[in-house]
């Protein structure tokens, strides 16, 4: 096992500490210890941690080198993988938890923080995927008593994927001959392909059946397509025509896959139809298909529905309670059905920073870029028509949609992904070469 190898696996570990100490610790107490209050100091000495490695403005201690090393050593021993003998496991235990240890001092300094709520986000993903309630989780980690190691863990984890991300992808230059070529490839096309997620059903033909049995599969099936066409779902109409047990009825759970991946019966078909689209009966050898493009995802073609509005957002402070501010987003609406100038209006009293300027005006929004509430109301407005008072996590707001349009963002997705692509490609190059890096920059004391 390599140096790296081993690193990156140990990085994606959780846990550890850091201790802001001043580098004179090597020269008085390295071991802390524990003097007993009923019995003569000289007599009663317990090791309670020592420090391994001076990094910088912090230490490694004794307690996380054996911490780490025995998360690994468990994970290996589940995975049934084999570790590098012990001298060398440890010397690239530590090495990781010293470059853990320069990552994380280098976070505090550029105020990479992550409050309560954002660790609480990710505690609930963390339930759901154990199939927990969120309360249920925290109690299963009381109860092990490592629900403040947890958070610590989660918070140290998100710190460094954040580090990480923002200090490399500065690094990583994407050229537009790069996004040429990688389009004009065979593995840029089939990475940009659309994935399909199509639902089937089978009503099978023995090879030798009578013409009018056939017939009566034939009719059978258009019937099934027709129920789907007048907006029944393709599964229940499944389940039902099995339950009426008048023909035998198949189906295969194909998934999302590429066009290439289909049956070449479909593959066409597919490729050609719209979401939520079904298409049948598709004669075969085998009997009459029936298919639904149920979901589809990627591809070229990007045709995104834009809203141009305008509002006015107000926000409580110190001067204005939310009542206040409530009436005030209504004075101010009624001024402008008055007949008073919402963009005057806006530059004189909207709080929305991003946007006061320009008299409120928020230019073209693609659909789903507002949150959901805000885009509820911005759709139900007719072009022209000026909101009632609405309230949304950031305060209260005003709104007018001046126009839409239909756009065709295809190109600048396609090339977007494109970079996405290839600097996802060239991200753990560089990870590593940064690494190494700030490895070197760093002060480092080993001791013994």
């Amino acid at each position: 096992m390599n140096r790296w190898t081993t690193e990156e696996s140990i990085l994606s570990l959780l846990g550890g500490m850091r201790l802001p100490l001043a580098r004179l610790l090597s020269t008085i107490g390295i071991a802390l210890l524990l003097v007993s209050a009923t019995q003569p100091a000289a007599a009663q000495r317990v090791l309670l941690d020592r420090i391994v490695a001076l990094v910088d403005e912090g230490v490694v201690l004794q307690s996380e080198l054996d911490t780490r090393m025995a998360e690994i050593q468990q994970s290996a021993a589940r995975a049934n993988q084999p570790l590098p003998p012990a001298e060398q496991f440890r010397k690239e235990v530590l090495d990781a938890l010293i470059l853990e240890n320069i990552q994380m001092q280098l976070a505090e300094r550029i105020s990479i923080r992550f409050s309560d709520d954002e660790i609480n986000r990710i505690l609930v993903n963390m339930a759901q995927n154990n199939n927990l309630s969120f309360d249920e989780y925290i109690n299963v980690l009381n109860e092990a008593g490592v629900y403040l190691e947890t958070r610590e863990q989660v918070r140290k984890q998100m710190t460094l994927q954040e580090l990480q991300r923002g200090m490399v992808n500065r690094r990583i230059q994407i050229t537009e001959q790069e996004i040429d070529n990688f389009l004009n490839s065979e593995t840029g096309r089939e990475i940009m392909a659309p994935d399909f997620f199509v639902e089937h059903m089978l009503i099978p033909v023995a090879g030798e059946e009578p013409a009018a049995s056939r017939q009566g599969k034939l009719r059978f099936a258009a019937d099934l397509v027709a129920r789907v066409k007048d907006g029944e779902a393709l599964a229940s109409v499944r389940a039902a025509a099995r339950q009426s047990g008048e023909y035998q009825v198949q189906s295969t759970e194909f998934g999302w896959r590429k066009a290439e991946q289909l049956p070449t019966l479909f593959r066409e078909v597919v490729e050609g139809m719209s979401q939520n689209e079904v298409e049948g009966p598709i004669e075969a050898g085998n009997g009459f298909h029936i298919i639904q493009l149920a979901n589809k995802a990627g591809g070229a073609e990007q045709m995104v529905k834009q809203t141009n509005f305008r509002h006015i957002m107000l926000t409580p402070n110190e001067i204005r309670d939310a009542q206040q501010t409530e009436d005030e987003i209504r004075e101010l609406r009624q001024r402008i059905v008055d007949g008073e100038d919402f963009a005057t209006l806006a530059r004189q009293n909207s709080d929305d920073d991003s946007s006061v300027v320009a008299g409120g005006d928020m230019d073209w929004i693609n659909e789903g870029q507002l949150p959901v509430d805000m885009e509820n109301i911005i759709d139900s407005l007719e072009i022209g028509e000026l909101s009632e008072p609405f309230q949304s996590g950031n305060g209260w707001h005003i709104a007018e949609v001046l126009e839409r349009r239909v756009s065709d963002l295809s190109r600048i997705y396609t090339r977007n992904q494109a970079a996405n692509a290839l600097r996802n490609r060239k991200f753990d190059l560089e990870l590593q070469n940064w690494l190494i890096e700030i490895r070197e920059e760093a002060f480092v004391e080993y001791i013994d």
